[in-house]
Protein backbone atom coordinates (compact mmCIF):
# COMPACT_ATOMS: atom_id res chain seq x y z
CA UNK A 1 0.00 0.00 0.00
CA UNK A 2 2.73 2.00 0.21
CA UNK A 3 3.17 5.68 -2.35
CA UNK A 4 5.43 8.24 -2.94
CA UNK A 5 3.21 10.36 -0.36
CA UNK A 6 6.16 12.19 2.01
CA UNK A 7 3.44 13.03 4.97
CA UNK A 8 0.93 11.03 6.05
CA UNK A 9 -1.59 11.50 8.55
CA UNK A 10 -3.41 8.78 10.89
CA UNK A 11 -6.37 10.01 12.23
CA UNK A 12 -8.60 12.44 10.45
CA UNK A 13 -10.14 14.48 13.00
CA UNK A 14 -10.29 17.96 13.62
CA UNK A 15 -6.45 18.15 13.72
CA UNK A 16 -5.47 15.93 11.37
CA UNK A 17 -7.94 17.11 8.75
CA UNK A 18 -6.46 20.95 10.39
CA UNK A 19 -3.16 19.51 9.30
CA UNK A 20 -3.84 18.44 6.13
CA UNK A 21 -5.58 21.77 4.97
CA UNK A 22 -2.83 23.57 5.87
CA UNK A 23 -0.07 21.90 4.36
CA UNK A 24 -2.12 21.36 1.32
CA UNK A 25 -2.42 25.03 0.68
CA UNK A 26 1.15 25.27 0.67
CA UNK A 27 1.88 22.89 -1.60
CA UNK A 28 2.56 19.55 -0.24
CA UNK A 29 1.15 16.89 -0.54
CA UNK A 30 -0.53 14.15 2.08
CA UNK A 31 -2.35 11.35 2.78
CA UNK A 32 -4.94 10.37 5.34
CA UNK A 33 -5.50 7.15 6.65
CA UNK A 34 -8.72 6.60 9.06
CA UNK A 35 -9.18 3.47 10.43
CA UNK A 36 -12.83 3.97 11.06
CA UNK A 37 -15.12 3.77 7.88
CA UNK A 38 -15.66 7.05 7.68
CA UNK A 39 -13.72 10.85 7.88
CA UNK A 40 -14.29 13.65 10.83
CA UNK A 41 -13.35 11.30 13.69
CA UNK A 42 -15.65 12.40 16.89
CA UNK A 43 -16.68 15.02 15.09
CA UNK A 44 -18.82 12.64 12.81
CA UNK A 45 -22.39 13.82 12.44
CA UNK A 46 -25.52 13.13 10.08
CA UNK A 47 -28.85 12.81 9.88
CA UNK A 48 -30.75 9.25 10.80
CA UNK A 49 -33.70 7.74 9.62
CA UNK A 50 -36.16 9.70 11.23
CA UNK A 51 -34.77 13.52 9.53
CA UNK A 52 -33.24 13.82 12.96
CA UNK A 53 -29.20 15.57 12.69
CA UNK A 54 -27.25 13.28 15.52
CA UNK A 55 -23.76 13.24 16.52
CA UNK A 56 -22.63 9.27 16.44
CA UNK A 57 -19.88 10.04 19.42
CA UNK A 58 -21.50 12.22 21.84
CA UNK A 59 -22.70 15.85 21.41
CA UNK A 60 -19.93 18.76 20.01
CA UNK A 61 -20.32 22.07 20.22
CA UNK A 62 -18.10 24.72 18.99
CA UNK A 63 -16.86 27.35 21.67
CA UNK A 64 -13.97 29.32 21.87
CA UNK A 65 -12.82 32.84 23.53
CA UNK A 66 -10.45 33.34 20.41
CA UNK A 67 -12.21 35.34 17.60
CA UNK A 68 -9.25 33.81 15.42
CA UNK A 69 -10.48 30.44 15.47
CA UNK A 70 -14.20 31.49 15.35
CA UNK A 71 -13.14 33.20 12.18
CA UNK A 72 -11.03 30.29 10.62
CA UNK A 73 -14.15 27.87 11.09
CA UNK A 74 -16.39 30.16 9.61
CA UNK A 75 -14.55 30.00 6.80
CA UNK A 76 -15.49 26.14 5.81
CA UNK A 77 -18.67 25.94 7.59
CA UNK A 78 -21.44 28.28 8.03
CA UNK A 79 -22.00 28.67 11.83
CA UNK A 80 -25.07 29.79 14.26
CA UNK A 81 -24.83 31.38 17.29
CA UNK A 82 -25.86 28.23 19.90
CA UNK A 83 -25.33 28.83 23.17
CA UNK A 84 -25.55 25.03 25.24
CA UNK A 85 -27.71 24.23 28.34
CA UNK A 86 -27.44 21.73 30.40
CA UNK A 87 -29.15 19.79 33.15
CA UNK A 88 -28.11 17.33 35.89
CA UNK A 89 -30.93 15.30 37.74
CA UNK A 90 -30.28 15.47 41.53
CA UNK A 91 -32.55 13.52 43.93
CA UNK A 92 -35.57 13.29 40.94
CA UNK A 93 -34.65 17.29 40.38
CA UNK A 94 -33.33 18.67 36.74
CA UNK A 95 -31.37 21.91 37.63
CA UNK A 96 -29.52 23.53 34.81
CA UNK A 97 -25.46 23.15 34.77
CA UNK A 98 -23.02 24.86 35.80
CA UNK A 99 -24.94 25.44 39.03
CA UNK A 100 -25.85 28.62 39.40
CA UNK A 101 -28.30 30.08 42.37
CA UNK A 102 -31.41 28.46 41.38
CA UNK A 103 -30.11 25.47 42.34
CA UNK A 104 -29.42 26.70 45.70
CA UNK A 105 -33.19 27.86 45.80
CA UNK A 106 -34.13 24.16 44.49
CA UNK A 107 -32.45 22.34 47.40
CA UNK A 108 -31.74 24.64 50.28
CA UNK A 109 -35.53 26.72 49.82
CA UNK A 110 -35.56 27.65 53.87
CA UNK A 111 -31.74 28.84 53.92
CA UNK A 112 -31.78 29.93 50.26
CA UNK A 113 -30.93 33.69 51.10
CA UNK A 114 -28.77 32.85 53.67
CA UNK A 115 -26.33 30.83 51.38
CA UNK A 116 -26.60 33.02 48.81
CA UNK A 117 -25.24 36.07 50.92
CA UNK A 118 -22.80 34.06 52.22
CA UNK A 119 -21.18 33.36 48.89
CA UNK A 120 -21.45 37.03 48.09
CA UNK A 121 -19.48 37.61 51.21
CA UNK A 122 -16.96 34.90 51.04
CA UNK A 123 -16.37 35.71 46.88
CA UNK A 124 -17.34 39.40 46.65
CA UNK A 125 -17.78 40.21 42.59
CA UNK A 126 -16.33 36.94 41.72
CA UNK A 127 -18.97 35.48 38.94
CA UNK A 128 -18.02 31.81 40.27
CA UNK A 129 -15.90 29.43 41.44
CA UNK A 130 -15.01 25.74 41.34
CA UNK A 131 -16.51 23.33 43.74
CA UNK A 132 -12.78 22.91 44.91
CA UNK A 133 -12.45 25.89 46.09
CA UNK A 134 -15.88 25.87 47.82
CA UNK A 135 -15.16 23.05 49.76
CA UNK A 136 -12.07 24.40 51.16
CA UNK A 137 -13.58 27.36 52.42
CA UNK A 138 -13.96 28.15 55.61
CA UNK A 139 -17.62 29.53 55.55
CA UNK A 140 -20.14 26.78 56.92
CA UNK A 141 -22.91 27.43 54.67
CA UNK A 142 -20.39 27.84 51.37
CA UNK A 143 -18.78 24.59 52.15
CA UNK A 144 -23.02 22.73 53.07
CA UNK A 145 -23.93 23.78 49.77
CA UNK A 146 -20.88 22.83 48.09
CA UNK A 147 -20.45 19.80 49.72
CA UNK A 148 -24.17 18.98 48.51
CA UNK A 149 -23.20 19.42 45.33
CA UNK A 150 -19.90 17.54 45.46
CA UNK A 151 -21.51 14.75 46.89
CA UNK A 152 -25.06 14.44 44.20
CA UNK A 153 -23.28 15.36 41.67
CA UNK A 154 -19.66 16.19 40.72
CA UNK A 155 -18.34 12.47 43.14
CA UNK A 156 -20.81 9.91 41.80
CA UNK A 157 -20.36 11.57 38.48
CA UNK A 158 -16.74 11.62 38.30
CA UNK A 159 -16.61 8.32 39.64
CA UNK A 160 -18.95 6.41 36.46
CA UNK A 161 -16.87 8.87 33.97
CA UNK A 162 -13.60 7.82 34.81
CA UNK A 163 -13.75 4.41 36.66
CA UNK A 164 -11.71 5.52 39.61
CA UNK A 165 -12.06 7.32 42.41
CA UNK A 166 -12.47 11.02 42.38
CA UNK A 167 -9.86 11.28 45.11
CA UNK A 168 -7.14 10.56 41.88
CA UNK A 169 -8.95 12.38 38.51
CA UNK A 170 -6.91 14.93 38.07
CA UNK A 171 -8.13 17.99 39.81
CA UNK A 172 -8.60 20.38 36.38
CA UNK A 173 -11.54 17.95 35.72
CA UNK A 174 -13.72 19.50 38.64
CA UNK A 175 -13.01 22.89 36.99
CA UNK A 176 -15.25 22.31 33.90
CA UNK A 177 -17.84 22.57 35.53
CA UNK A 178 -18.01 25.76 37.98
CA UNK A 179 -20.80 27.23 40.01
CA UNK A 180 -22.01 30.28 38.86
CA UNK A 181 -23.19 32.77 41.70
CA UNK A 182 -25.88 34.39 39.75
CA UNK A 183 -28.74 33.48 37.98
CA UNK A 184 -29.18 31.71 34.19
CA UNK A 185 -27.16 29.45 33.95
CA UNK A 186 -24.91 28.69 30.44
CA UNK A 187 -22.63 25.82 30.40
CA UNK A 188 -19.84 27.79 28.58
CA UNK A 189 -19.08 31.17 29.31
CA UNK A 190 -17.06 31.55 26.05
CA UNK A 191 -17.62 34.71 23.87
CA UNK A 192 -18.30 32.83 20.62
CA UNK A 193 -20.43 29.48 21.05
CA UNK A 194 -22.10 28.21 17.79
CA UNK A 195 -22.90 24.82 15.84
CA UNK A 196 -22.38 24.23 12.14
CA UNK A 197 -26.33 24.72 10.13
CA UNK A 198 -24.95 21.82 8.01
CA UNK A 199 -23.78 19.68 10.34
CA UNK A 200 -19.58 19.26 11.49
CA UNK A 201 -19.20 17.00 8.63
CA UNK A 202 -19.06 20.41 6.36
CA UNK A 203 -15.82 21.89 8.23
CA UNK A 204 -14.49 18.42 7.49
CA UNK A 205 -14.92 17.60 3.51
CA UNK A 206 -14.13 21.37 3.02
CA UNK A 207 -10.66 21.29 5.13
CA UNK A 208 -10.30 18.14 3.06
CA UNK A 209 -11.45 19.48 -0.69
CA UNK A 210 -7.90 20.09 -1.82
CA UNK A 211 -6.85 17.98 -4.70
CA UNK A 212 -3.26 17.37 -3.14
CA UNK A 213 -5.08 15.35 -0.20
CA UNK A 214 -5.94 11.99 -0.29
CA UNK A 215 -7.78 10.52 1.99
CA UNK A 216 -8.10 5.87 2.76
CA UNK A 217 -11.04 5.18 5.11
CA UNK A 218 -10.81 1.60 6.58
CA UNK A 219 -7.03 1.42 7.01
CA UNK A 220 -5.31 0.41 10.38
CA UNK A 221 -1.97 2.66 9.71
CA UNK A 222 -0.78 0.80 12.49
CA UNK A 223 -0.73 -2.32 10.70
CA UNK A 224 1.71 -0.72 8.14
CA UNK A 225 3.44 2.29 10.52
CA UNK A 226 6.21 0.47 12.95
CA UNK A 227 8.63 2.38 15.38
CA UNK A 228 12.05 0.15 15.57
CA UNK A 229 14.85 2.23 17.55
CA UNK A 230 14.74 5.56 16.42
CA UNK A 231 13.19 4.58 12.86
CA UNK A 232 10.02 4.90 11.35
CA UNK A 233 9.26 1.77 9.04
CA UNK A 234 6.58 1.91 6.22
CA UNK A 235 5.64 -1.92 5.09
CA UNK A 236 8.74 -2.90 6.41
CA UNK A 237 10.94 -0.10 4.58
CA UNK A 238 12.89 2.92 6.26
CA UNK A 239 10.22 5.52 5.66
CA UNK A 240 12.05 9.07 5.29
CA UNK A 241 8.90 11.22 5.02
CA UNK A 242 6.55 12.74 8.08
CA UNK A 243 4.06 10.77 9.97
CA UNK A 244 1.54 12.97 11.64
CA UNK A 245 0.06 10.61 14.50
CA UNK A 246 -3.04 10.84 16.17
CA UNK A 247 -3.92 8.03 17.89
CA UNK A 248 -3.25 6.75 21.11
CA UNK A 249 0.01 7.03 22.10
CA UNK A 250 0.83 3.55 24.17
CA UNK A 251 -0.20 1.91 20.76
CA UNK A 252 2.64 3.49 18.14
CA UNK A 253 5.36 1.95 20.58
CA UNK A 254 3.10 -1.33 21.25
CA UNK A 255 2.64 -0.66 24.59
CA UNK A 256 6.17 -1.24 25.47
CA UNK A 257 5.87 0.47 28.73
CA UNK A 258 2.26 -0.88 29.78
CA UNK A 259 -0.91 0.63 28.29
CA UNK A 260 -1.75 3.93 28.95
CA UNK A 261 -5.68 4.28 30.27
CA UNK A 262 -8.12 5.93 27.83
CA UNK A 263 -11.72 5.70 29.11
CA UNK A 264 -14.27 4.35 25.83
CA UNK A 265 -18.10 5.12 25.61
CA UNK A 266 -21.24 2.63 24.61
CA UNK A 267 -24.12 4.90 23.30
CA UNK A 268 -27.71 3.00 23.13
CA UNK A 269 -29.70 5.01 20.49
CA UNK A 270 -33.31 5.37 21.20
CA UNK A 271 -36.21 6.91 19.12
CA UNK A 272 -39.62 7.53 20.40
CA UNK A 273 -42.80 8.99 18.95
CA UNK A 274 -42.85 11.89 21.86
CA UNK A 275 -42.23 15.38 21.51
CA UNK A 276 -39.77 15.97 24.22
CA UNK A 277 -37.73 13.62 26.60
CA UNK A 278 -36.29 15.63 28.46
CA UNK A 279 -36.12 19.75 29.40
CA UNK A 280 -32.59 20.33 27.94
CA UNK A 281 -30.52 18.85 24.96
CA UNK A 282 -28.13 17.30 27.41
CA UNK A 283 -28.92 16.16 31.21
CA UNK A 284 -26.55 14.28 33.26
CA UNK A 285 -27.87 11.83 35.44
CA UNK A 286 -25.12 11.51 38.29
CA UNK A 287 -27.41 9.31 40.51
CA UNK A 288 -28.84 6.52 37.74
CA UNK A 289 -27.05 3.00 37.31
CA UNK A 290 -24.18 2.89 35.03
CA UNK A 291 -25.20 5.73 32.69
CA UNK A 292 -24.11 9.33 33.15
CA UNK A 293 -26.09 11.06 30.54
CA UNK A 294 -28.73 11.11 27.81
CA UNK A 295 -28.22 13.54 24.62
CA UNK A 296 -31.57 14.65 22.63
CA UNK A 297 -30.91 15.49 19.65
CA UNK A 298 -33.74 17.21 18.11
CA UNK A 299 -33.00 20.33 20.57
CA UNK A 300 -28.97 19.89 19.54
CA UNK A 301 -29.91 22.80 18.62
CA UNK A 302 -33.33 23.02 17.90
CA UNK A 303 -34.85 21.11 15.12
CA UNK A 304 -38.28 21.32 13.78
CA UNK A 305 -39.29 17.22 13.24
CA UNK A 306 -41.61 14.81 14.84
CA UNK A 307 -40.61 12.35 17.35
CA UNK A 308 -36.62 12.48 18.97
CA UNK A 309 -33.47 10.58 18.91
CA UNK A 310 -31.76 10.44 22.13
CA UNK A 311 -28.41 8.61 22.84
CA UNK A 312 -27.72 7.46 26.78
CA UNK A 313 -23.75 6.87 27.51
CA UNK A 314 -22.62 4.32 28.97
CA UNK A 315 -18.75 4.67 30.40
CA UNK A 316 -16.77 1.99 30.04
CA UNK A 317 -12.59 1.26 29.87
CA UNK A 318 -11.05 1.14 26.30
CA UNK A 319 -9.53 -2.09 25.32
CA UNK A 320 -8.37 -2.02 22.10
CA UNK A 321 -9.89 -4.64 19.39
CA UNK A 322 -13.31 -4.60 21.52
CA UNK A 323 -15.05 -3.17 19.02
CA UNK A 324 -14.44 0.39 20.96
CA UNK A 325 -13.17 3.43 20.41
CA UNK A 326 -10.79 5.41 22.78
CA UNK A 327 -12.50 8.97 23.95
CA UNK A 328 -11.22 10.33 26.87
CA UNK A 329 -7.26 10.18 28.52
CA UNK A 330 -7.63 9.32 32.04
CA UNK A 331 -5.44 11.88 34.07
CA UNK A 332 -4.06 10.36 36.79
CA UNK A 333 -0.46 11.33 38.51
CA UNK A 334 0.02 8.08 37.48
CA UNK A 335 -1.14 7.80 33.70
CA UNK A 336 1.07 11.24 33.28
CA UNK A 337 4.47 10.15 34.29
CA UNK A 338 3.74 7.19 31.82
CA UNK A 339 2.68 9.06 28.96
CA UNK A 340 5.74 11.21 29.57
CA UNK A 341 8.08 8.02 29.59
CA UNK A 342 6.32 7.60 25.48
CA UNK A 343 6.68 11.04 24.91
CA UNK A 344 10.62 11.01 25.43
CA UNK A 345 10.12 7.76 22.91
CA UNK A 346 8.58 9.58 20.48
CA UNK A 347 10.89 13.22 20.75
CA UNK A 348 13.92 10.55 20.05
CA UNK A 349 12.27 10.11 16.45
CA UNK A 350 13.05 12.17 13.21
CA UNK A 351 9.94 12.86 11.27
CA UNK A 352 7.36 11.46 13.77
CA UNK A 353 4.47 14.48 14.99
CA UNK A 354 2.48 13.30 17.72
CA UNK A 355 -0.64 15.49 18.20
CA UNK A 356 -4.30 15.49 19.30
CA UNK A 357 -6.07 14.05 22.57
CA UNK A 358 -5.27 10.52 22.28
CA UNK A 359 -1.70 11.66 21.29
CA UNK A 360 -1.22 14.00 23.46
CA UNK A 361 -2.83 12.38 26.07
CA UNK A 362 -4.63 15.75 27.11
CA UNK A 363 -8.35 16.81 27.37
CA UNK A 364 -8.92 19.15 24.41
CA UNK A 365 -12.05 20.72 23.16
CA UNK A 366 -12.88 21.05 19.67
CA UNK A 367 -11.05 25.05 19.99
CA UNK A 368 -7.95 23.68 22.00
CA UNK A 369 -7.66 20.78 19.35
CA UNK A 370 -7.66 23.44 16.25
CA UNK A 371 -5.48 25.63 17.94
CA UNK A 372 -3.26 22.59 18.61
CA UNK A 373 -3.27 21.88 15.12
CA UNK A 374 -2.43 24.79 13.12
CA UNK A 375 0.36 25.26 15.47
CA UNK A 376 1.78 21.89 14.55
CA UNK A 377 1.19 22.74 11.03
CA UNK A 378 3.35 26.77 11.63
CA UNK A 379 5.76 24.21 12.97
CA UNK A 380 6.80 22.17 9.75
CA UNK A 381 5.99 24.78 7.82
Amino acid sequence: MATNTDIYIVGSGIVGCTIAHELAEKGRNVRIWERRNHLGGNLYDYTDEYGIHVHLYGPHIFHTVEKELFDYVSRFCELKEYNLVCGSVIDGKCVPTSFDFSSVDTFFPEEAETIKQHIKLVFGDRPSATVLEMLDCDDPYVRKFANFLYEKDYKPYTAKQWGISPDKVDRQIFKRVPILFSYGSKYFSDPYQAMPIHGYMELINNLLSSDRIQTETGVDALKHFSVEGDRIFLDGVPFEGTLIYTGPMDELFNCCYGKLPYRSLRFEWKHEDIDSLQDMPVVAYPQAEGFTRITEYKKLPCQNVSGTTYAVEYPLPYQKGADQEPYYPVLTEESAALFERYSALAQKIPGLVCCGRLADFKYYNIDSALRRALDVADSLL
